[in-house]
């Protein structure tokens, strides 16, 4: 007898959940574009007019003001994932959303940079915790050989909630104010904090679950608790762990770069035939979130494939993501090209390929620890991957005033390719550990 699918419901629900938290996040990235906003930090009237020297000025501070939130992303993922392993996915989630949808209100409020640096800290450290939430409700919910294809799912939130506010935000922060598009993303996420609550449930205590799926949920055996007291230097003897941790060190930065600095890019590139301010910088930013959607379901669901046809784990998640490497390599190009739609494309591709390996460097805590230390392993790559934006976001500023993109888009486009051999040389064959 055949499965039902309930499981898949609870994949679209981390996807609405991830999607909101992308929308909270990015709102910032696009009220940078406008000059009240930009002022208003500052410190500056409004009728004043900005010199090239206050708007490299911006861009610098605004870069301390990404670091902030990163620090506070790093922090968050150390302490929340702890957190989850212990009182559950339901009510860490919760408590997480609760946090980053308060920050986000917050956002609306403050007028200097001191104010945003309090609000991006609380804003970073509530939102570090969907990943491992996430994660978690993916190795509760799937057994191992579809759990790249649902983290490939969920994560394409990412993207959908950047997508929605490219759509949105710039139109609403033109006619009512920047001030009501943060308020108005908080509060969406206090409406899906109430729909996580209202709906979430481990698959063994949900009404909706067959026998006949709880026991395909359940198919791997999977040990579930760990012997003894887990902490994270336990957690850092295993060379597995260190995998996941170069895989997101090395990687997450790039995205973060994505996420914080293609508006500026877009808008004042030195290179590009045209630049893109507010009224128009949606459609090309729905392009290249729409693309790299497309890989992080694609590359999620070829791993999965990979496995159903006999390939083992090692083989089938490195190979996938040595193909998400190979499709970064080429943005280096965007920042010599005269042409927007071909700068487009290289950076719609590069997000593809980090969509894909982010959805299959996540399976490495689920496909090789034990389910209830899935939150805190998860939390350690995270903190690693924060770490890691915050060194980037600190230098991206001073390096994009100076040199222009140029430099940066050479390491997103290498680093892949390092941490995959690296990863390698750590654990050459994938196994899980045994504690």
């Amino acid at each position: 007898m055949l499965p039902n699918n309930f499981r898949w419901r609870i994949v679209l629900l981390l996807f609405l959940v991830t999607t909101i938290n992308y929308i909270d996040r990015n709102v910032l990235s696009f009220a940078m574009l406008d000059d009240t906003f930009r002022k208003e930090m500052l410190g500056v009237p409004l009728t004043y007019t900005l010199t090239q020297a206050d708007l490299n000025d911006f861009k610098i501070q605004y870069g301390w003001i990404d670091t902030t939130f990163k620090i506070a992303y790093a922090l968050g993922f150390m302490m929340i994932g702890w957190f989850i392993d212990r009182v559950g996915t339901k009510r860490g989630l919760a408590a997480s959303i609760g946090l980053w949808s308060m920050a986000g209100i917050a956002n609306a409020f403050v007028g200097s940079f001191r104010g945003l640096a309090v609000t991006r800290f609380m804003l970073g450290f509530g939102e570090a915790g969907n990943f491992p939430s996430s994660i978690k409700s993916i190795a509760e919910w799937f057994p191992k050989k579809e759990r790249a294809f649902a983290t490939g799912i969920f994560n394409a939130g990412t993207n959908v909630g950047i997508i929605l506010t490219a759509a949105v935000i710039p139109w609403m922060t033109l006619h009512y104010g920047w001030r009501i598009s943060f308020m108005t993303t908080g509060v969406l996420g206090l409406a899906v904090l109430a729909i996580w609550w209202m709906n979430y449930q481990r698959p063994e205590k949900h009404a909706n679950v067959s026998p006949v799926e709880l026991r395909y949920i359940q198919q791997d055996h999977q040990q579930e608790e760990v012997a003894g007291r887990l902490t994270w230097w336990r957690l850092l003897r295993y060379r597995q762990t260190w995998a996941l941790i170069v895989g997101k060190f090395m990687a997450d930065p790039i995205w973060w770069f994505y996420l914080t600095w293609l508006p500026d890019f877009f808008n004042s590139s030195e290179s590009l035939d045209q630049t893109l301010d507010l009224q128009n910088i949606g459609l090309p930013f729905m392009v290249i979130y729409i693309i790299s959607d497309g890989g992080s379901v694609f590359f999620g669901w070829l791993s999965s494939q990979f496995m159903k046809q006999g390939w083992d784990i090692n083989r089938a998640r490195k190979t996938t993501m040595l193909l998400c490497a190979l499709c970064v390599v080429p943005i280096f190009f965007a920042a010599q090209t005269h042409n927007i739609y071909i700068a487009v494309v290289l950076i719609a591709f590069a997000a593809a390929g980090h969509l894909g390996w982010s959805a299959n460097v996540y399976t490495f805590a689920s496909d090789l620890f034990p389910k209830s230390a899935v939150a805190m392993v998860t939390g350690l790559g995270g903190f690693a991957g924060a770490v890691g934006g915050a060194i980037l976001a600190a230098i991206a500023g001073p390096v994009r005033v100076q040199f222009g993109y140029l430099p940066l888009f050479l390491v997103a486009g290498s680093t892949y390719l390092i941490a995959l051999l690296i990863i390698n040389v750590l654990v050459p064959k994938m196994k899980p550990v045994e504690m």
